[in-house]
């Protein structure tokens, strides 16, 4: 057939176009944020802001469930949404992200980690840290990029030293060691995203990279490394992340370094003292902003968002939001001096460091560093509700903002629906299924559907999902108050942030003195036990007993199966659960006797067993 040349040519602009629009991302940003002396610009539009920290944006360093010993992890697209999203909420424009992780001598084969050895890196790491950046694209936020960690962390120094068997302190000298750490600077800069195909030096999402994160770097190191990452990439800005609260002459005069920016904790008024001292030196010269404070009461907080705002600064970061887990519920950070990670929009379980109050203080502030009046929160999206095989085991994955849901169940074949569950938030409890439904009768069959809902409306209802077969009852205690306990007595205490940490974040824990206990009543013969407990010593223990008139107990013979992460950095007590299936006949009571160490993170008691009804 004779070919119409014109009708080629349309077809070869059209492919063009085809191809052009799928190798390119959709973005919410027409320009890469520059700087005209002090100020950051968008465009012809001064930039300015307040916003929060997310270090595990594009890495997990937090997943603990009880029985799960590698705690690092990668974010899927559901949470590095959520994250992103919720700054968005909070009326944030950027966020900022913690390092390139780095591999660990003692890391197991199964931790992942960006960079594995000199010049050799991570595929599906860089793979969540595109997705992030597909993502932030389309929410509209940008996110600042920090090179390496001066902490053992995620790894810093000490491993890029150690993969050439030198001394950490040579990272900052040794020319070979310099030149492994430039091979990571070249291969994110020049990175190609495999989600929008554009390279990382071309992504207008990209706020600005950092050197690090409170490097102790001296200046010479800093002004070489300032001048490599310059000449891999002119679009974007770069700040220097040196551990100090104050700024110094030769970072504010060296030209590769366009932002300025320091980090405060502690003493409120020291810092304010310090940060209006560091706002005097950079006016003029360059953009200031503070990468990273909080972890002090609220009016504190608020005293410093101030000044950042009336000072004329840039912007600040508090430290730190997490966003929430694929799993269900979400992803929790305890940092020190009685304060936590902050979960948007903020519940009740975070009351014992005002998360609801700093959260919407902050959201107000960042409309207010643009001269602007509060909106109202965007009305949740309706949750995803997981498929239910067990129904004291009912998970979701929740809405950005929701501040709690409503949870409905209706019989096979009726015709009205029952609220088994209102203003139940998805935060109280960690790494676990968020409720049980308890009053389910075995040999029925039930259907469950979820809305979410907060201050400006409720989401459409989930997916209906069922019918679920009841075939047993189960009593569940998370430890959180004793109002499922019979019968109590010793020096027994219910912990929420002590030892947090080494309790892999878990906000409900019961403690008590030797012999303190606990007893549970059923209503028919108790089938199987499991008793999660963390020990912080290795003579901490627990006993097992079970009687059928609250007479005479015998000892339960568990079986044990300690889920322990060996060394750590975090000094994560042992987790132990206890399970037996064969208490003697006709037990109805359980009682659970305590000694120093031992605390108890969750207990469940299956009974009223029906297999005839499966």
């Amino acid at each position: 057939m004779k070919s119409n040349p014109k009708i080629f040519s349309e077809l070869v602009l059209l492919l063009s176009f085809t191809l052009f629009s799928v190798g390119c991302a959709a973005s919410s940003f027409q320009n890469f944020v520059t700087r005209e002396k002090d100020k950051l610009m968008d465009g012809d539009k001064q930039l300015r802001f307040i916003s929060f920290n997310i270090p595990n944006l594009h890495y997990v360093e937090d997943y603990l469930p009880f029985n799960v010993s590698n705690p690092w992890g990668l974010p899927d697209e559901f949470e590095i949404r959520d994250a992103l999203t919720t700054i968005k909420h909070l009326g944030g424009k950027v966020t900022r992200m913690y390092v390139i992780s780095v591999r660990k001598p003692e890391d197991t084969p199964d931790i992942i980690r960006h960079v594995e050895g000199p010049g050799k890196f991570n595929e599906e790491a860089f793979k969540a840290l595109d997705k992030v950046l597909q993502v932030a694209n389309e929410v509209g936020i940008r996110v600042i990029i920090p090179f390496v960690d001066n902490w053992r962390w995620w790894g810093g120094p000490y491993e890029y030293a150690l993969f050439r068997g030198k001394e950490k302190d040579l990272f900052w000298s040794d020319s070979l060691l310099i030149s492994d750490f430039k091979q990571t600077i070249n291969f994110v800069i020049n990175r190609k995203n495999t989600f929008t195909g554009v390279q990382y030096k071309d992504d207008k999402a990209i706020f600005a990279w950092e050197t690090g994160n409170e490097l102790e770097a001296p200046y010479s190191w800093t002004k070489e490394i300032a001048a490599y990452v310059k000449s891999l990439d002119q679009n974007h800005l770069l700040i220097e992340g040196r551990r100090s609260n104050s700024l110094v002459q030769d970072v504010v005069d060296d030209l590769n370094i366009d932002i300025l920016s320091t980090h405060h904790y502690g003493d409120p008024k020291y810092s304010l003292g310090k940060i209006v001292e560091n706002q005097k030196l950079a006016k003029g010269n360059k953009p200031y902003f503070i990468g990273e404070y909080g972890i002090i009461p609220t009016q504190d907080i608020r005293a410093i968002t101030d000044t950042i705002i009336n000072q004329d600064i840039a912007g600040g970061m508090l430290w730190s939001i997490r966003y929430r887990n694929k799993n269900g519920g979400f992803f929790h950070h305890y940092e020190y001096n009685n304060f936590a990670s902050y979960r948007w929009p903020g519940f009740s379980s975070g009351d014992w460091y005002d998360e609801k109050t700093v959260l919407n203080m902050i959201r107000e502030k960042a409309y207010q560093i643009d001269g602007l009046p509060v909106p109202s929160v965007p009305v949740p999206e309706t949750p995803n509700l997981f498929d239910i095989n067990d129904v004291s085991e009912i998970s979701w994955q929740g809405s950005t903002g929701a501040q709690n849901y409503t949870l409905e169940r209706k019989e096979e074949y009726a015709g009205d629906w029952e609220v088994i569950a209102k203003d139940y938030d998805d935060a109280k409890y960690s790494y676990r299924p968020l409720f049980s439904d308890e009053t389910a009768q075995v040999g029925k069959r039930y259907f469950y559907r979820i809305k979410a809902r907060n201050e400006s409306g409720e989401s459409g209802y989930s997916k209906i999902i069922g019918p679920v077969q009841v075939t047993f009852n189960k009593l569940v205690d998370e430890m959180a108050d004793f109002n499922k306990v019979f019968q109590k007595d010793g020096d027994l205490q219910l912990l929420t942030y002590q030892d947090i940490r080494q309790a892999k974040e878990d906000r409900t824990r019961l403690a008590g003195k030797k012999n303190s206990y606990i007893i549970y009543k059923t209503p028919s013969q108790i089938d199987e036990i499991k008793i999660d407990v963390f020990f912080s010593k290795d003579t901490s223990k627990i006993e097992i007993l079970s009687s059928t008139d609250l007479n005479s107990f015998q000892i339960v013979e568990a079986n044990k199966t300690s889920y322990t992460s060996g060394k750590n950095d975090y000094g994560f007590f042992n987790p132990v659960s206890f399970t037996s299936n064969s208490l003697p006949a006709g037990s109805k009571y359980l009682k659970v006797v305590l000694s120093e160490g031992a605390q108890i993170s969750r207990i469940e008691i299956k009974y009223n067993s029906n297999k005839d009804s499966i």
